[in-house]
């Protein structure tokens, strides 16, 4: 690790150039204990970002959903705070796990992404979670 700040703390993406990003922006500067962060979807047919704030909390929930995923479970994370929601469906309509993004508060729009996953995903998930929380979980404040 080059010692900046990590930003990549969920990238589910595929060779057929589907993705799903949560990237970590900074410290929210209208919340001493939240992060700004955003939800990237790319695929080829459609794109679009939107904002959201994480908590300690989130980040928690985020290693709970890991290890939901991990034992075979679909999952949606953030489900019950204002703003955006993420479920990952560990097998989808397309014989490969979906991810779907919920903006119901805001834009009023879900878009659902198939997304063919390498074998390692949710390991590579748990690392990028730890550096996310090693970094940024100590400069806030509850």
């Amino acid at each position: 690790m080059d010692g900046s700040a990590p930003r990549d703390l969920i990238l589910l993406a595929d060779d057929e150039g589907n993705s799903v990003a949560v990237n970590v922006l900074g410290r929210e500067p209208r919340w001493a204990a939240g992060l700004g962060a955003e939800i990237v979807v790319r695929t080829p047919f459609v794109s679009g970002r939107t904002n959201l704030m994480l908590s300690t909390s989130k980040l928690e929930r985020w290693a709970a959903a890991l290890d939901k995923l991990d034992a075979g479970e679909d999952v949606v994370w953030m489900e019950w705070g204002r703003g955006p929601s993420i479920s990952v469906q560990l097998t989808g309509e397309r014989d490969c796990p979906e991810v779907v993004v919920e903006d119901e508060s805001r834009s009023m729009v879900t878009v659902r992404v198939p997304v063919d996953l390498p074998d390692d995903w949710i390991a590579d998930h748990r690392r990028r979670l730890h550096r996310v929380m090693a970094h940024w979980v100590p400069m806030l404040s509850a």
